[in-house]
């Protein structure tokens, strides 16, 4: 199988790595800047707690010197998917698999939801750019539960976790498929503890549930985790936001049943952890808002419903990056 990792960062590493290492699929990449230079020079590399882990890598700057591959594993930060999207064409073939191992809300999430007007998610995909580039019916759903950084550009540091969650991506629960199971079964045999979901959306959703609050709070605090839940009233918002969430949730078919106290003492189990999102505000990165926050935001608003938290949470977060200038001012 011919695979193509689009943004060898973290995510992007860890799987590239984990592949190429196996060998049972011809794994190249596409990269830009430091990032292809350090893949060229020294190849896939992982740390992890056992030792380094390399594999020779095959890194372009443009996909078209890549050709059309089996599957694509897109791994970049949701601001520039949108300029990623419009250079891909060179890697997909009418049977190639696109699997976006991204945060929160995917720009076809909502594609065939009864009752849910059609067109694109702005939040995500403003004009459809996305949607037009990719084909959905080539798309795999997919969920990654793993910690990992890049202490240097091409070099993954794996600190946990090792889930991936892969699926059909239609709204109702699709069921499984033979094309999802021979992904699972390339992502099991690397190494990743792989679940084949027959509803990858409701999973989404509820990986974005216990995430959407804590990703912001913690990047306009620059608290930690375990300092957001231990502050009664951030605390008790971050719960409010979140049943708004779930109550979206419950009309597109994504129900979660845990309460958000389930969910906080879960989280706290993670101890003094740095949310990805405050990562990006120390290192001066965009930020990851609008697949997380403006997403639900922009669903509950399109389905009539109110969400008071959530809109307060991405006004503030907006206003704290566009005054960073780590997110769009426009």
């Amino acid at each position: 199988m011919k695979v193509c990792i689009v943004g060898a960062g973290a995510i992007g590493g860890f799987i590239g790595t984990r592949l190429a290492a196996a060998g049972r699929a011809e794994v190249s990449a596409v990269a830009r800047g430091a990032t292809l230079d350090a893949l060229r020079r020294h190849g896939w590399r992982l740390r992890t707690a056992s030792g380094l882990v390399q594999a020779p890598a095959h890194a372009e700057a443009a996909a078209a010197a890549l050709g059309v591959q089996d599957l694509v594993v897109i791994a970049v930060k949701g601001p520039a998917l949108t300029q990623v999207a419009l250079g891909l064409a060179p890697l997909l073939g009418p049977h190639t698999l696109v699997l976006p191992a991204m945060n929160g809300v995917p720009w076809w999430f909502c594609e065939g939801v009864a009752g849910f007007a059609p067109g694109p998610l702005q939040s995500v995909d403003p004009g459809g750019v996305i949607a037009a580039a990719i084909p959905f019916e080539q798309v795999l759903g997919c969920v990654v539960h793993a910690a990992t950084s890049t202490p240097e550009p091409g070099l993954v540091q794996h600190n946990f976790g090792q889930g991936l969650i892969v699926g059909e991506p239609r709204a109702g629960g699709s069921g499984k498929s033979a094309r999802a199971q021979a992904v699972v079964d390339l992502l099991a045999h690397a190494g990743f503890e792989v679940t084949h979901s027959a509803d990858v959306r409701q999973a989404i959703w509820y990986k974005l549930w216990g995430n959407m609050t804590m990703n912001p709070v913690s990047a306009i605090t620059g608290a930690t985790i375990d300092r957001v839940l231990g502050d009664p009233l951030v605390r008790a918002f971050c719960s409010a936001a979140m049943g708004e969430a779930a109550a979206i949730g419950a009309r597109i078919g994504c129900r979660i049943d845990q309460t958000a106290e389930d969910r906080h003492a879960v989280t706290a189990k993670l101890g003094a952890f740095k949310t990805s999102m405050l990562q990006d505000v120390e290192a001066t990165r965009p930020l990851e808002l609008d697949a997380i926050v403006g997403a639900v935001h922009e669903i509950g608003q399109r389905l009539g419903m109110d969400t008071p938290h959530v809109g307060a949470l991405l006004g503030l977060t907006r206003l704290f990056g566009r005054v960073r200038g780590l997110y769009p001012a426009g």
